[in-house]
């Protein structure tokens, strides 16, 4: 992949301003590696680089117009072969362009996505970013705490109470900093994140430093960085909860967790798939091998077969 796996990027300006350092890492990182190439005919795939900052859809439509006809490229495929990075994803149109660009070219995004902003077995999310080096923090001998809910990270109000009132729980009751965050990681077996509504961010950090993260849900979760590398089942705890039910109980929580942690042995494998795949969560100004760019660009490199459209015959 290294050698051969080559990105023609179109030429458009760039502005950012997202939560995330991942999209422009990422853009940098790329713009700048040995996987461009100024010469579409060696290319596998096509970067369509626009600003996802209040982007409009008739401004997207003007540039897949642009693309359409000032190119040879997008019409092969239906821009099938194309990728675009937009940090929230960019929603379904019923113009044309923008529908082809939807559905028939990679969207990189951030990690979570909404669901109707994100394709399955298609589209990709960066990992929540976390500046390197990568350097596993030795795990504490003993845990103080079972679980760890970082400051946001879950926002469902009953449950929360419920683990402030238990002591085997550690809850944030205002944001901390870097140092203070990955201490209380340290002290803790495992991490608890409440996807689509809590702070996910900080499961790069809980994976890092040996945190086991537990992901309570209400649907099925198809965004997960690295979805196509990782084997999240063996390195994570899904908890799953009806939304017609008034949440998780902690008591229910509690009985997932002892029976991951129930033998030493099952812990410790968890734990340690998990810190191994905490180098692949890594940015780096300066990519490095197995960090996140080039796990992002493993993912895409699986994506160069591409459904080849074919054209139209007129009559």
């Amino acid at each position: 992949m290294l050698q051969s796996f080559k990105v023609f990027p179109y030429t458009a300006p760039l502005v950012f301003s997202t939560p995330s350092d991942s999209e422009p890492l990422f853009v940098s990182s790329l713009l700048n590696s040995s996987f461009i190439t100024l010469d579409p005919e060696q290319a596998d795939l096509f970067f369509i680089p626009f600003s996802s900052i209040n982007v409009s859809a008739r401004s997207l439509s003007r540039l897949v117009n642009a693309l359409r006809y000032d190119f040879p490229f997008w019409n092969r495929t239906l821009g099938a072969d194309h990728f675009y990075v937009s940090c929230e994803g960019l929603s379904f149109g019923s113009d044309r362009n923008v529908l082809e660009l939807k559905k028939n070219s990679v969207q990189i995004s951030c990690f979570p996505t909404a669901p109707d902003k994100f394709v399955p077995h298609k589209d990709i999310t960066l990992p929540p970013s976390l500046a390197g080096p990568y350097s596993p923090m030795e795990k504490a001998k003993n845990h103080l705490h079972l679980g760890y809910v970082r400051y946001g990270a879950i926002k469902q109000h009953s449950l929360i109470k419920e683990l402030r009132a238990d002591s085997e729980f550690l809850v944030d009751s205002e944001p901390l900093d870097q140092l203070a965050f990955q201490e209380r990681i340290r002290i803790s077996k495992f991490c608890l994140f409440e996807y689509g509504k809590g702070d996910v961010s900080g499961i790069s950090d809980a994976l890092r430093h040996g945190c086991v993260p537990v992901v309570i849900t209400d649907r099925p979760i198809q965004d997960l960085p690295l979805m196509d590398v990782l084997r999240w089942q063996e390195m994570a705890v899904f908890v799953g909860w009806n939304k017609g039910r008034a949440g998780v109980k902690v008591e229910e929580l509690k009985r997932v967790l002892y029976r991951t942690c129930g033998g030493d042995d099952r812990y410790r494998e968890v734990r340690g798939l998990g810190v191994t795949a905490g180098k692949h969560f890594v940015w780096n100004e300066q990519p490095q091998p197995y960090d996140a760019f080039h796990m992002v660009m493993y993912q895409l490199w699986l994506r160069r077969h591409t459904i080849r459209y074919a054209r139209r015959e007129v009559a």
